[in-house]
């Protein structure tokens, strides 16, 4: 493989509604800007298990998961993730996340390796550019 090559792979995400949430309009504009933004986005639907998204990650290989929730469980749903994710050898998938989640529950998520959470509000162009850069690191950092 010519160096290079696996830089210019499109990004690949999964975007999921843990739990039993019913709510998925925000995950769906946030899948569909990703889309349009040059990326493959695999959007899991409503009600997934985390070992669901994190069997789906590994499968399609994604540079990350989003994580969208509504309903107050965050804290126990990234977690979930982020356990199997290391269980799985795949903690290097990037994990972030959006909904409503309360500011003061950020630190928490970001201690666990939760790398961005994202508001109610947020304009989908700074969910991709924060993106682009982190899959960008994420790579950089396999290639060393």
């Amino acid at each position: 493989m010519e160096a290079g090559t696996m830089d210019e792979r499109k990004i690949r995400v999964i975007v999921a509604k843990p739990g039993l949430d019913g709510h998925d309009r925000g995950a769906k504009v946030v899948a569909r800007a990703l889309r349009d933004a040059g990326m493959e986005v695999i959007y899991t639907g409503l009600r997934q298990t985390p070992e669901q998204i994190v069997a789906t990650a590994i499968q399609e290989d994604a540079d990350a998961i989003g994580l969208s929730i509504l309903s107050g469980a965050h804290e126990h749903y990234f977690r979930e993730v982020i356990e199997l994710l290391k269980k799985r050898g795949a903690e290097d998938i990037i994990v972030f996340g959006g909904g409503v989640i309360p500011d003061d529950d950020v630190p928490v998520l970001k201690q666990m390796g939760v790398k961005a959470v994202f508001g109610p509000g947020t304009p989908t162009s700074k969910v991709i550019e924060w993106l682009q850069e982190a899959v960008q690191e994420r790579r950089a950092k396999e290639h060393v």
